[in-house]
Parts: structure tokens; sequence; C-alpha cells
């Protein structure tokens, strides 16, 4: 069984809510999150590796995203 902080109730009225978006809404959502998640991810590299470029971080985020080995070092 999953672990959650939403109670049935509250679950279920968010199913409603979005079993009630069309499409292109439920697709805004999804893209919203995406870089909501995004920005979390870049803040904590940052924070991680403040000496890194904007060019190593979004590298950083990608390979996170996509592959869970590190980077070799020529890469960056």
């Amino acid at each position: 069984m999953a672990l959650s902080d939403t109670t049935p109730e509250i679950e279920a009225m968010q199913i409603k809510i979005i079993r009630s978006m069309t499409v292109e809404q439920r697709l805004l959502l999804a893209l919203d999150m995406s870089l909501f998640v995004r920005e979390i991810m870049k803040s904590g590299i940052r924070n991680q590796h403040p000496e890194w470029s904007e060019n190593e971080v979004m590298l950083e985020i990608y390979r996170r995203s996509f592959d869970p080995d590190p980077l070799p070092d020529w890469v960056r």
C-alpha cells in the first residue's frame, strides 16, 4: 500500500476535478507540474554546486531525469 498524506475524501475530490478538466487543461497542468519540479531540482543543484554554470546545471537536470549514472567529467 502506498503512503499518502491525502485523505480518501480529498483524493476523491481531486479525481472528480481532474476528470472534469479538458484534455488541454490536464496537459497544461502536467506541464506546469513538470516545470515546477525542474525549478526545484535546479535550486537543489545550485545549492550543491554553486560554482557550476547554467549549462552544467541544465546538464545535471537532464541527467537526473533520464540517466541515473553521473556524466563523465569530459562532458562538463
